[in-house]
């Protein structure tokens, strides 16, 4: 077997690797060892097949990090809509309480709603869930 066949091999088996624990970095590791293979086909040394897969591996590693630091920060889970399916549903709220608050009918239960602003005014109609405090529902106007 020749050193791209190695190349090969070793990179199918950080795939299979992969797939069993589910790291993606070790994808980026695998096409780093795919670049050594083809490196190999196209006959370069084998000092010159290491470089190019360090530099594609570990470059995908590294931009890959590095972006991850770059995005945004997460959402907190009272308000991630990936967390709580029911945000950005709307209720509606027929009165407003003394205290700020408001019972409404959600999902086929009575639910307590709260205002996101404490300052606007408690008028009835329709709100947008905005977050979820708790068993408490904190919604805005439309």
């Amino acid at each position: 077997m020749g050193e791209a066949g190695i190349w090969w091999l070793l990179a199918g088996a950080a795939i299979a690797v992969e797939l069993v624990t589910g790291t993606f970095y070790l994808l980026m590791l695998a096409a780093g060892l795919v670049t050594g293979a083809l490196a190999a086909t196209l006959g370069m040394a084998l000092a010159g097949q290491m470089l190019m897969a360090a530099a594609i591996g570990g470059g995908a590693v590294a931009a890959w990090r590095w972006g991850r630091r770059q995005g945004h920060a997460p959402l907190e889970a009272s308000s991630n809509p990936n967390v709580h399916l029911d945000i950005g549903d709307t209720v509606h709220v027929v009165l407003w309480n003394t205290d700020g608050t408001a019972g409404v009918h959600f999902r086929g239960a009575r639910w307590t709603a709260i205002a996101a602003d404490p300052g606007e005014p408690s008028v009835p109609g329709n709100f947008r869930i905005k977050e979820m405090r708790g068993n408490r529902l904190v919604i805005e106007p439309l």
